[in-house]
């Protein structure tokens, strides 16, 4: 592994845990030309996935970008990273089980919002403000209204 420090190509673990809800492993390394310590985290990858964008643009599957609009629409709530960070393996998890190499953007915003719904529904809110692309103040009530009616029938399931 590359020290981040001096670009050293060489460093030894010094410690090796499990993070996140076991689905990665996180080490503590050690540069041997500086001395520079720092973390890497090792995750398992299923398949290489590509995501299909509504133009039917293809691109990389990223991660990062999931945790990025998820921070983003939860920022100033309160939910920890280590939540979003579990809730986004399981969101990449299901990706990598479904057996399809192209994944539709759709489906991951999809897959978002259900995340969301079960960390803060002020976070879910703000997210599908912009997936949604309300354009009128109608565009919102009408979301709202409908999550309120989601929102009875799972009180009513729940008792």
């Amino acid at each position: 592994m590359r020290c981040p420090f001096c670009t050293h190509d060489d460093s030894q673990v010094k410690d090796s845990r499990p993070a996140d809800d076991g689905a990665s492993i996180r080490r503590r390394r050690a540069c041997v030309e500086c001395g520079a310590r720092f973390t890497t985290f090792e995750r398992i990858q299923l398949r290489d996935l590509i995501v299909v964008k509504t133009d039917n643009r293809k691109e990389a599957f990223n991660r990062d970008k999931i945790i990025r609009a998820m921070t983003t629409a939860l920022r100033k709530r309160p939910v920890d990273e280590e939540r979003i960070e579990q809730a986004a393996n399981a969101i990449v998890r299901q990706l990598e089980t479904t057996g399809d190499h192209e994944i539709p953007s759709l489906k991951i915003g999809e897959l978002v919002m259900k995340a969301l719904t079960q960390l803060d529904v002020i976070g879910y809110i703000r997210f599908a403000s912009v997936y949604k692309d309300f354009r009128a103040p109608d565009d919102f009530n009408e979301f709202l209204q409908e999550l309120d009616r989601l929102q009875v029938k799972s009180k009513q399931a729940a008792e």
